[in-house]
């Protein structure tokens, strides 16, 4: 049985605030269309958050056809009015190239002035370029500073990545029991790859005294949202007995989940071997009645 470790989580660049704001999202008294309007007439008045909104119904399609293009003209008038979420936005468009020509150091410019604003999701993207040397010369440690910004603000993708550097030993003396409290606060907040980072320091006694049950208790978390990698290793802790009863029966189901539901090779290869040889070790009742388990699942 091959556990999936996740020893190297992704510093996900944030879109920042890409939905309508709930009070105004799309009701039987007010569709899409006529939000539309509505959004559009306060918009053509120079109104920034109209323009913001506006520019996510073209990025999103909603009451309009999809235009990346237009959604970035929009952007950028709310942008250029200070307003911080357009400017985090109008960064996400330029970092990947929708409806703009992809330019990293456009995309730090505008992170830059809406991190500056104290914008926690534009700290937090702002640093992934720090990190990762897009668009600015790379700096581990400036990186930490901002993540440490917006994490201090709450937000749970900065947690999760201040838990990253400080597992890693990345721009920071490497504290594993650092990094335990800030992924778990993201984990709290119910940010998957956290609890999967999480469940693993428990499962390996890193920052944090070894505890199988709460390893489970972690993975099973995130693998109930779908994380493919925690339930690779969920299977594994049912297959192995560890922190849960012996189970080959939930092993198979994990194990047959993350192999249809992965999109990376190694998850989808390490799942289908572990799938096969639990599977050898099951009565042709048991198979069946994971596979039934695995599609009550999917229906969820």
């Amino acid at each position: 049985m091959v556990m999936l470790l996740s020893a190297r989580v992704t510093l996900a660049i944030a879109v920042g605030a890409c939905s309508i704001a709930a009070n105004a999202a799309p009701t039987k008294q007010t569709p899409a269309l006529t939000l539309f309007a509505a959004t559009k007439a306060k918009a053509l008045q120079g109104d920034a958050d109209a323009q913001y909104k506006l520019g996510q119904m073209y990025a999103q399609g909603r009451g309009v056809a999809q235009d990346y293009g237009v959604a970035v003209s929009w952007f950028r008038r709310a942008a250029e009015q200070g307003y911080a979420v357009a400017q985090n936005s109008l960064g996400f468009m330029y970092y990947s190239g929708q409806g703009v020509a992809q330019d990293y150091y456009a995309a730090v410019s505008w992170f830059r002035r809406a991190a500056e604003q104290g914008y926690a999701d534009a700290q937090n993207n702002l640093a992934v370029m720090y990190d990762q040397g897009r668009g600015v010369a790379q700096d581990y440690g400036v990186a930490v500073s901002w993540f440490r910004k917006a994490a201090e603000q709450g937000y749970a993708v900065a947690q999760n990545n201040l838990g990253v550097t400080y597992d890693k030993g990345q721009g920071v003396a490497q504290d594993y029991a650092a990094a335990v409290s800030w992924y778990r606060k993201a984990a709290e907040q119910g940010f998957s790859a956290s609890q999967s980072r999480l469940a693993y320091m428990y499962y390996d006694g890193q920052g944090v005294a070894q505890d199988y049950a709460a390893a489970v208790s972690w993975y099973r978390k995130a693998a109930e949202q779908g994380d493919t990698r925690a339930q690779v290793n969920l299977g594994n802790m049912y297959f192995n007995g560890a922190g849960v009863a012996q189970d080959y029966v939930q092993a198979h189901k994990w194990f047959n989940l993350a192999g249809a539901g992965a999109k990376d090779a190694e998850t989808r290869d390490n799942a289908t071997k572990n799938r096969d040889i639990v599977a050898a070790k099951m009565q042709p009742a048991q198979i069946a009645e994971a596979q039934r388990l695995a599609n009550e699942w999917r229906k969820k």
